[in-house]
C-alpha cells in the first residue's frame, strides 16, 4: 500500500511541478503580464517601452550606460522557441527597448507560456474550419496582428530557435512590414548548397541547326520523352502524396489519443529540466529561478493536450505544403538579417547557422563564444552588443565584417 501511494505521488508531479491543482493561465500571470484576444485565443504578452538610461543604469554596465539610444523608431517583436515562453526574453526586453528607443513586445505562442489552451477537437467538424491556433499559420498571423497592435508600419522581428521559423514565415507573408530579422540559434535547416544563377538566355544549341529536319525530329522526340517522364513523375507523386496523407491521418489519430498525452507527460517529466540545462554552455548557471520560469506553464490546465495538438499541427501543415520549401526561398529575403549563434550550441549546431548565413543574401553572422542555445539568456551583454552593432550598420550605414566571433 505504501509503494502504491508513492507511485501515485510521483504521477501527480511532472518535472517537479504538482499536477493536482492546475490553474487557468491568468491565475499565474506576473504583475507586468498582459492579455489580448486574437481569433478566440487569449494571448499572453509583455510590453516594454524605452526608459532613459540615466534612470536605468542597473540594467547596464558602466560602458553600456553611456551608449546613446539608436532612436530607430522601429518596435521589436520577440518570438520564443519550442518549450519556451516570454520568460526567456526577460533579461533583454528592457535593454532592447532602451537600445532602440522603441517598444519591445514578446508573446507566448499557443501551447506555450500563459496563452490560453484550446481543444481543437470541438471545431474540427465545423464547416467554418477556423484556423488551428497551434499551427504555424496562426503564429504568423498573430505576429502580424501585434504589428498593428503596436501601431507600427514596420517592426524588427527577433526569433529564437523555432521562433525563427515564425519570423521568416511572417516576413514572406508581409515583407513590407518587416524592417529587419534577427535570428537567434535559428532552428531552420539550411540548404547544403547555395543555388546558383543559371543562364536562361539559351539552351546552348546552334541556331543554324534548328531548321534542319533531323533537329526537328530530335526536338519532337525530346518533347515526347519529356511529356511521358513528367506524366510518370506526376503519377508517382500523387501516389506518394496519397500514402503520405493516409500515413499522416493514421499518425494524427494516434497523436490525438490518450496514449499520446501520457507519452508527452512522460517525456516532459523525464527530459524537460534536462533539456533546459543542455541548452546552456555552462549548466551551473541554471538556477531554480530559471527552472521555475520554464516549468511554470506546466501548472496550467490542458498544457499536455496543447503540446500534443501543437505536434499534430506541425505534422499536418496543410496549406504550407503548397508553397516552395523554405530552403528554396531564403535567397528571396531582402531585408537586413542578423544570425546569432553560440559556438557550443548542442541543440542547433553553429555550423547550421553559418550555412544559413550563406543562404540568405547579405546576412550577418555573429558567433558568441562559450555560449549554448540561449545567447539572450546566457550571454546577455554580448547579445545586446551584437544586436546594437547590427542595427547601427543596418540603419546608420556603418559597415561591419560579415562574420564575428564575440568573446
Amino acid at each position: 500500500e505504501l509503494v502504491d501511494t508513492g507511485r501515485n505521488e510521483r504521477k501527480k508531479r511532472i518535472a517537479g511541478v504538482d499536477q493536482d491543482e492546475l490553474l487557468d493561465p491568468k491565475q499565474l500571470a506576473d504583475p507586468d503580464s498582459c492579455f489580448c484576444e486574437f481569433q478566440g485565443v487569449e494571448i499572453h504578452h509583455k510590453l516594454y517601452e524605452p526608459e532613459s538610461r540615466s534612470s536605468d543604469n542597473s540594467l547596464y554596465g558602466q560602458h553600456e550606460a553611456q551608449t546613446p539610444s539608436l532612436e530607430l523608431g522601429l518596435p521589436m517583436i520577440l518570438l520564443h522557441g519550442f518549450g519556451a515562453s516570454v520568460f526567456s526574453w526577460n533579461k533583454v526586453m528592457k535593454r532592447l527597448a532602451s537600445l532602440t528607443g522603441s517598444k519591445v513586445l514578446a508573446f507566448d505562442r499557443p501551447a506555450f507560456g500563459l496563452t490560453s489552451r484550446h481543444n481543437t477537437f470541438k471545431t474540427q467538424s465545423s464547416d467554418a474550419k477556423p484556423l488551428n491556433p497551434y499551427s504555424m499559420a496562426f503564429s504568423v498571423l498573430a505576429t502580424l496582428y501585434f504589428i498593428d497592435f503596436l501601431a507600427a508600419q514596420k517592426v524588427i522581428l527577433v526569433g529564437h530557435s523555432a521562433g525563427s521559423l515564425v519570423a521568416v514565415d511572417a516576413y514572406f507573408e508581409a515583407p513590407e512590414r518587416i524592417a529587419a530579422l534577427i535570428l537567434v540559434a535559428p532552428a531552420i535547416l539550411a540548404p547544403r548548397a547555395i543555388p546558383e544563377v543559371v543562364d536562361t538566355k539559351g539552351d546552348g544549341s546552334d541556331s543554324n541547326d534548328q531548321g534542319k529536319p533531323q533537329f526537328k525530329l530530335f526536338e519532337i522526340l525530346h518533347k515526347f520523352i519529356k511529356y511521358v517522364t513528367q506524366s510518370i513523375i506526376q503519377m508517382m507523386k500523387r501516389m506518394v502524396d496519397m500514402l503520405n496523407s493516409l500515413y499522416k491521418k493514421a499518425l494524427l489519430s494516434v497523436l490525438r489519443s490518450a496514449f499520446a498525452v501520457m507519452l508527452v507527460r512522460m517525456i516532459i517529466d523525464k527530459f524537460g529540466v534536462a533539456a533546459v540545462r543542455t541548452a546552456w554552455y555552462d549548466s551551473k548557471q541554471v538556477d531554480e529561478h530559471i527552472i521555475d520560469g520554464y516549468t511554470k506553464p506546466l501548472r496550467t490546465k490542458g498544457w499536455d493536450k496543447a503540446l500534443v495538438e501543437y505536434t499534430a499541427a506541425m505534422l499536418a501543415k496543410g496549406e504550407s505544403e503548397m508553397k516552395p520549401p523554405l530552403s528554396k526561398r531564403l535567397q528571396e529575403i531582402s531585408c537586413p538579417v542578423l544570425i546569432v549563434t553560440g559556438n557550443a550550441d548542442r541543440i542547433v549546431p553553429s555550423w547550421n547557422a553559418e550555412r544559413l548565413s550563406r543562404a540568405i543574401p547579405h546576412s550577418k553572422l555573429e558567433v558568441i563564444k562559450n555560449c549554448g542555445h540561449l545567447p539572450h539568456e546566457e550571454k546577455v551583454d554580448e547579445f545586446v552588443r551584437v544586436v546594437e552593432k547590427f542595427l547601427q550598420r543596418a540603419f546608420s550605414g556603418l559597415e561591419e565584417p560579415s562574420l564575428q566571433a564575440v568573446t
